[in-house]
């Protein structure tokens, strides 16, 4: 993969990414720059099949602190036209996390506010540290609590209600209320963050590429679904689908023999 000026990227297994956001000293904010580059990453991570979890973290003691400030003193300057180009364009790099069809294991390590919290929310699955914070202050600065798509994957994950309270005050979500509302997957130790979801990262691997693949877009299809019938309609399709590749031949002779299925994606 191509490098990148402020993102990490190691392959611990062949089918595993981790991406580092990598600007500790300032708490991994986002620069506009940063922002093209989790794009670029997204587009060059969806084009390799030979990818198939990314675990995403931050280096240091924060996930992501948001945008930049340096940044953002600059937006009084643009005009409204900038600003909706340059928000669609910020918006649309957290979201390709979503987009993607490798699954995202987020291990948010610390603070995780503003637009590092759209972005740990674009992610499938999130492990955290005890050190984890979550907030979307933007209505403390004159701002909406909708940014980059947090209004809508926030009611989602942890039900209308908690979403209204945490964007509506703005305040901060600390690890074991985020667990409690089921905003992360689960705490752990934060020697023990990236290796859990490193681990949790290899079992999604473990399985057939396009049954993981597929049931990503399933359950993201799904959320929206209008009824039960159009949710079962997709499901059936799917299914029927994968029941027609080389990897459901290898699963079933694979446990006729008693061993694990080396899957090929096909």
């Amino acid at each position: 993969m191509p490098t990148y000026d402020h993102l990490e990227v190691d392959r611990p297994s062949d089918e595993v990414v981790l991406l580092t956001l990598s600007r500790p000293d300032r708490l991994n904010a986002l620069t506009f720059g940063m922002f093209a580059e989790l794009r670029q990453f997204c587009t060059d991570v969806a084009a390799n099949d030979t990818i198939r979890v990314v675990v995403l973290t931050g280096a240091g003691r924060a996930f992501c602190a948001g945008l930049d400030l340096d940044d953002a003193a600059t937006l009084p300057d643009m005009t409204t036209a900038e600003m909706v180009r340059g928000q669609e364009s910020w918006a649309d790099a957290i979201t390709a996390f979503r987009r993607i069809p490798q699954p995202v294991v987020a291990a948010v390590n610390g603070a995780a506010a503003g637009a590092g919290f759209s972005l740990a929310l674009a992610a499938d699955v999130r492990l955290a540290s005890p050190a984890a914070r979550f907030n979307a202050a933007f209505v403390k600065i004159g701002l909406t609590g909708g940014d980059c798509g947090c209004s809508w994957a926030l009611p989602r994950v942890v039900g209308l209600g908690h979403a209204s309270e945490i964007l509506l005050t703005g305040r901060m979500v600390d690890a074991e209320e985020a667990a409690r509302i089921g905003l992360v997957n689960r705490v752990v130790a934060a020697e023990a963050l990236v290796p859990d979801a490193l681990e949790l990262a290899a079992l999604i691997a473990g399985n057939s590429p396009l049954g993981v693949r597929l049931t990503k877009q399933v359950i993201q299809a799904n959320v929206d679904a209008t009824s039960l019938q159009q949710a079962v309609e997709l499901e059936n399709r799917v299914q029927v689908l994968t029941s027609r590749t080389e990897d459901m031949a290898e699963a079933l002779r694979a446990f006729r023999e008693k061993r694990l299925p080396v899957y090929t994606g096909r």
